[in-house]
């Protein structure tokens, strides 16, 4: 049995991922603020909660430890915490960027750093982070600057992890979501085509698939999960 954290695994992504990998037999450590969308999850014996300031890179560094102990080995990561906000040159300040680069790179960076070390000892894991298509695509970026030059963050530090990894069965992904289908952005785009987003589901599907064995021999993976979005 494989065993998976998945950060910021109260959200929809997250439950979703959660639920598709218990369903598929890997022990689940999620981590969140709060469990209120995991009910379906806390009476599995696979599965644990933890409450983690993950901005706080000793509090992150510790938990991993912990763990790292409490399980002998850790198999993979889904590193899906993130914030979003719109914003132009014109009007982002430095204070901006450095909140979106909180969220969305030292969320993922505390995390993925103590694991990198424990995978590369046992030589295996993977680690995927959730890029944005706004961080590949410079006439969508332009409106949210701060978030998109954070989410472009991700895409270099899993291309720096494998270039250390190179030779080892260690590997670091981005997928990329174009809108997910969720409550908030139906209530925010009521005219939009919900058909053509991309469903949570969709991505657990994806996010499942980087860390089973079927994708053992993929390498510095980008994974466009566009829908027709």
């Amino acid at each position: 049995m494989k065993t998976i954290l998945i950060t910021g695994a109260n959200g929809n992504l997250g439950t979703a991922a959660v639920k598709k990998l218990l369903d598929e037999g890997y022990a689940v450590i999620g981590v969140d603020s709060a469990n209120t969308h995991l009910e379906f999850a806390l009476s599995n014996a696979h599965f644990t909660f933890h409450t983690v300031n993950l901005l706080d890179e000793t509090e992150a560094a510790g938990f991993i430890d912990t763990i790292i102990k409490q399980y002998g080995k850790i198999d993979g990561a889904l590193l899906l915490v993130g914030g979003f906000a719109m914003g132009t040159i014109e009007t982002i300040t430095g204070t901006d960027i450095r909140k979106m680069y909180a969220l969305n790179f030292e969320t993922a960076y505390f995390i993925a750093r103590p694991l990198f070390l424990h995978m590369k000892q046992y030589n295996y894991g993977r680690l995927v982070f959730v890029g944005s298509r706004p961080a590949l695509q410079a006439e969508q970026g332009k409106d949210a600057l701060a978030y998109s030059l954070t989410k472009a963050m991700l895409f270099k530090l899993a291309d720096f992890i494998n270039a250390s990894a190179k030779g080892t069965n260690v590997t670091a992904s981005v997928l990329v979501p174009s809108t997910i289908d969720t409550a908030i952005n139906r209530k925010s785009m009521p005219d939009a085509n919900y058909d053509d987003w991309v469903k949570p589901e969709q991505l657990a599907d994806i996010l499942e698939f980087i860390c089973s064995d079927k994708g053992s021999s993929i390498r510095e993976a980008v994974y466009k999960g566009y829908n027709n979005g």
